[in-house]
């Protein structure tokens, strides 16, 4: 699999490279936000299975990139920053990054977070998948292999993080899930103060449910976390 580094420092950029063709990837490296966009253009995107992306781009934010490329593509990202502010991470997963890591760091630690992310996105195809809408008669079908959750026989628009959740609360119908424990799921990062994120997460996927059908799906236990009914 080919991993794109945009990341305006070469040193890092080399480091990474020697460390990910050490695990048997092959990377491209570019220094430039504009260049990375360039070569994550919607006929483009495909060649890439992951962008490692640094925060502070001579030419623009990485928040920026990553703003832009989300209007066309859903490839994983990997955030790089030398600042660890909660801020930036929220904004970071908000804008649908996958993973942050701040420097300095370990490049044998970047390399396992990007397998993690590539793990979680790439379910067990062995599972059958449901070529088809359900009846209406069925509440949920999940299409583990294409990624896809039906509701009351209509497929949602989810976003990756929206799948991963729902089917996480999916397969634990009536369980009450803390956001620490979605979070340590879905975003393999447990800590409290990224609970806004989780939170953000839930409305929206409530807005695209109720847009099928008015039905209270996910409950809120205030103080604990959420359920599916």
């Amino acid at each position: 699999m080919k991993i794109l580094i945009v990341d305006d420092e070469p040193a890092i950029a080399d480091t990474l490279a020697y460390a990910l063709r050490g695990e048997g990837f092959v990377s491209a490296h570019c220094a430039l936000g504009g260049e990375a966009l360039d070569r994550l253009a919607p006929a483009r995107a495909e060649d890439f299975a992951l962008v490692v992306l640094d925060v502070g781009l001579p030419d623009m934010s990485g928040f920026d990139v990553c703003r832009q490329l989300r209007r066309h593509s859903d490839i994983p990202v990997l955030f790089l920053t030398a600042r660890a502010d909660e801020v930036d991470r929220i904004v970071g997963l908000e804008l649908g990054g996958d993973d942050y890591v701040a420097k300095p760091f370990s490049p044998r630690e970047v390399v396992s977070r990007i397998r993690a992310i590539l793990r979680r996105l790439r379910p067990d195809t062995r599972q059958p998948a449901a070529t088809n809408p359900p009846a209406d008669g069925a509440r949920f079908a999940v299409d583990r292999a294409g990624l896809r959750i039906a509701f009351h026989g209509h497929w949602l628009d989810l976003t990756r993080y929206e799948y991963l959740l729902l089917a996480l609360l999916l397969e634990r119908p009536g369980h009450i899930l803390s956001r620490g424990q979605i979070m340590e799921t879905v975003w393999q990062d447990g800590g409290e103060s990224l609970e806004r994120t989780v939170d953000t997460h839930i409305k929206t996927l409530r807005g695209k449910l109720r847009a099928v059908r008015d039905e209270e799906v996910i409950h809120t236990h205030r103080g604990l976390g959420y359920s599916l009914r």
